[in-house]
């Protein structure tokens, strides 16, 4: 038995994963309804078993045609990859990038970046996505993505899978902010975590990747933050240092810009620190729009 004839067919049935309906899944690729029902029914003839439990509503993959969706998507992936580079060889089109990033990149100076690429290459389709860290990676293996900018906690081993590709940007040490009549904020003297452990804290979900780095360097100091608020977004925690209601530590890029009321101090070297670069899959060449991309990104953030 061989699946290599079915690759229409097995693209509709990850396309009836994601929807739960023939209908669904017929608009995703472009058919009638009536053929990818077909095409189903053909697929399931072909390897001997059910793949879709019809009697559910929304329609759902028994454990067979999640396995065979899982391991067609990434070949369907490989194959749109495929496409798209004869296609930019051939001059049929300037390219496709679509880039994901975490919400401070793109809040600084990621925009940068994609207006020079604009200039570069007016032609290119650009898509980009805004998502935290915990989704990126998984978006960016399974094909939706074509890169991304991600960060890690700086001084540890990469926790990045070998699938993908990390080209180093510059780091984002953590920085404390207090509000402006805080004891801590009239001085110029870099901060430590233990300086702040009596302290109420503002911000980070217990499961964000920022807040679990800050987590860890304060455990490895020897205490536990006690939150008053947890949140990932910075803006709601410049607010509540603000008004006086606790003291927050977060990466670099996201006190950039505090607002009135709130005090921004440097943490003593040996703070917390993310290390941010661009990943893409690995394996093969490079396309020309993520190279182009990495270079640019690179320039940008050059001496950061």
């Amino acid at each position: 038995m061989t699946l290599m004839t079915q690759v229409r067919a097995i693209q509709v049935l990850t396309e009836l994963g994601r929807e739960g309906s023939f209908s669904g899944a017929a608009q995703a690729v472009g058919i009638t309804q009536s053929a990818a029902s077909q095409h189903i029914a053909a697929l399931e003839g072909h390897v001997g078993t059910i793949l879709v439990d019809r009697g559910v509503r929304p329609l759902e993959l028994t454990e067979a045609g999640a396995v065979l969706a899982r391991h067609g998507a990434a070949i369907l992936t490989h194959l749109d990859d495929a496409q798209q580079s004869l296609d930019e060889i051939v001059g049929r089109q300037a390219g496709r990038l679509r880039i994901g990033s975490f919400p401070t990149a793109l809040t600084s100076f990621v925009p940068q970046v994609l207006s020079r690429l604009r200039a570069v290459s007016p032609d290119l389709e650009l898509t980009v996505v805004d998502d935290h860290m915990p989704a990126l990676l998984p978006r960016l293996e399974s094909g939706e993505l074509d890169m991304a900018v991600v960060y890690e906690a700086a001084g540890t081993p990469s926790a990045i899978t070998h699938r993908l590709t990390v080209v180093p940007l510059f780091e984002d040490p953590y920085r404390a902010l207090l509000p402006v009549r805080h004891r801590l904020a009239r001085t110029d003297r870099r901060l430590r975590l233990a300086d702040l452990k009596d302290e109420p804290w503002v911000g980070g979900r217990p499961g964000s990747a920022w807040y679990r780095i800050l987590l860890a360097a304060c455990r490895a100091d020897g205490f536990e933050p006690r939150a008053l608020l947890s949140t990932d977004d910075h803006r709601a925690v410049q607010a509540f240092v603000a008004a006086g209601l606790g003291i927050g530590v977060v990466p670099g890029l996201a006190a950039a810009q505090a607002p009135a009321g709130v005090t921004v101090r440097d943490l003593h070297p040996g703070g917390p620190v993310r290390r941010i670069g661009v990943a893409h899959r690995s394996g093969g060449p490079v396309p020309a729009p993520i190279r182009t991309a990495v270079a640019l990104l690179q320039q940008v953030t050059a001496g950061r």
